[in-house]
């Protein structure tokens, strides 16, 4: 196959919008990226023997500014856990990144200059971290981190402000690398979990940093790992109230023909077909939701945000939108069940594109998106809480972290896992070669 075809495809032009729906009822209102903002400094009150605990989230991050959209593109394509491109990896994702940048430039200038999910990210962490000082005091001051596979702040950035504010080096102390992907997949988690372990190899480890004393090296950070949360009761409560609220926004009369469709980022298949646990995740938390809701809508589940022209998993979200148009079905709620805050995928793909075409189709303002989780209340008390049942039980990781795909042949991928389970001692965790 040339390479001109696949480049044509990728960079596919996007619809323009200038249409908006109905406003949301839930507070705090959508907000688009704000950089430069200040978020309130945590006040950290408690001090214990086995404090601090480093609160780390983990998450793809997005261009803050649209000056960051090169950077973030190549370092995205350069990802083989993400997008796979074979053995033209380091020949067609600079090549990729670079004819996409103009267009994705204006897809962020479009939703107010740059992404949000850092503002989000840093407030989620830091409010979770206030309430984890007063529940397990035991482990406070909980400090919070955020660490992004493709934008600031990178992973390096954050291991290494966790060496300046006195972890490691000699010092030891304590780390949760904590997922903010719901549900785990191999490129998303797993690749942000590679990331983390290698640069805590390049800084902590003596057979990689031969200026490290014996002593920095035994006396480095101690890891554990939230690595999937799919069916986490706050987060299926948190998901549930926004739905309800956008439910709400309807006639009462017509509330209950409703259908619903949760939208997830897809995969490649070549992803799916090694064994990834992701798509059964996703399916297990719209269930739990379904569940919370009582079944009073019928649902879809579909998958956004497909690169390249690979076969993804589907069914895509347009096409899934635009089918339910065409049949005549209008009223729909679109539910981002696989993210945790606003980013492109929600503001643009769903908002300015997905919507915007609907519309087009005779939607009349009908289909309308959930609000993302973003600062919910019920939101931040559910990683609270399972942070705090995290550090509570002194858990390593899940079990299933032991478990690799099938058809894994990724050796990073089996080192990181060793290492993290490697940590510490947990009865219900077995890594399986």
């Amino acid at each position: 196959m040339s390479v001109q075809r696949p480049l044509q495809l990728l960079t596919k032009r996007a619809s323009p919008s200038h249409l908006q729906h109905v406003p949301r009822i839930w507070q705090p209102a959508r907000t688009f990226a704000t950089p430069g903002m200040v978020v309130p400094p945590v006040t950290q009150n408690n001090t214990s023997a086995k404090g601090p605990t480093a609160m780390v989230f983990m998450n793809m991050g997005g261009p803050a500014t649209t000056d960051e959209v090169s950077g973030f593109l190549s370092r995205l394509f350069a990802d083989a856990d993400l997008i796979p491109l074979g053995p033209l990896q380091n020949y067609l994702g600079p090549l990729i990144s670079r004819r996409r940048t103009p267009k994705i430039k204006k897809q962020y200038a479009n939703i107010g200059g740059g992404s949000p999910i850092r503002k989000w990210s840093e407030y989620q962490a830091e409010e979770m971290c206030k309430i984890l000082d007063q529940t397990n005091p035991q482990t406070a001051p909980h400090k919070p981190y955020v660490a992004f596979r493709y934008a600031n702040p990178l992973t390096e950035e954050m291991y290494g402000r966790l060496l300046e504010d006195g972890f490691g080096n000699g010092r030891g102390g304590r780390a949760v690398a904590f997922t903010q992907y719901p549900q785990y997949s191999c490129s998303t988690t797993g690749s942000s979990l590679n990331e983390l372990w290698k640069w805590r190899q390049r800084m902590e480890s003596p057979t990689r940093n031969q200026n490290l004393e014996a002593a920095e090296a035994e006396g480095s950070i101690k890891w554990s790992v939230i690595d999937r949360w799919p069916t986490h009761s706050g987060l299926i409560d948190a998901f549930a109230e926004n739905i309800t609220a956008a439910l709400e926004t309807y006639p009462k009369g017509i509330r209950d023909s409703v259908v619903l469709v949760y939208s997830a980022h897809s995969l490649p298949m070549s992803v799916v077909n090694r064994g990834d646990p992701y798509p059964a995740e996703v399916a297990a938390t719209v269930w739990a939701v379904q569940q919370r809701l009582g079944f009073k809508n019928a649902y879809r589940l579909s998958w956004q945000s497909q690169v390249g022209p690979s076969a993804w998993l589907g069914a895509q979200t347009s096409d899934t939108v635009n089918n339910f148009i065409k049949k005549g079905q209008k009223d729909l709620v679109l539910i981002p069940i696989a993210f945790t805050s606003d980013h492109i995928e929600t503001l643009f793909e769903i908002d300015q594109e997905v919507i915007h075409e609907a519309n087009e189709l005779g939607a009349e303002g009908r289909v309308r998106r959930a609000e993302s989780l973003n600062g919910s209340p019920t939101f931040i008390k559910a990683l609270a809480n399972l942070a705090s049942e995290h550090l509570a039980n002194d858990e390593v990781c899940s079990r299933q972290m032991g478990l690799r795909c099938p058809g894994c042949k990724n050796e990073r991928c089996l080192a990181s896992k060793k290492f993290f389970m490697g940590q510490g001692v947990q009865d219900n965790a077995a890594l399986t070669l």
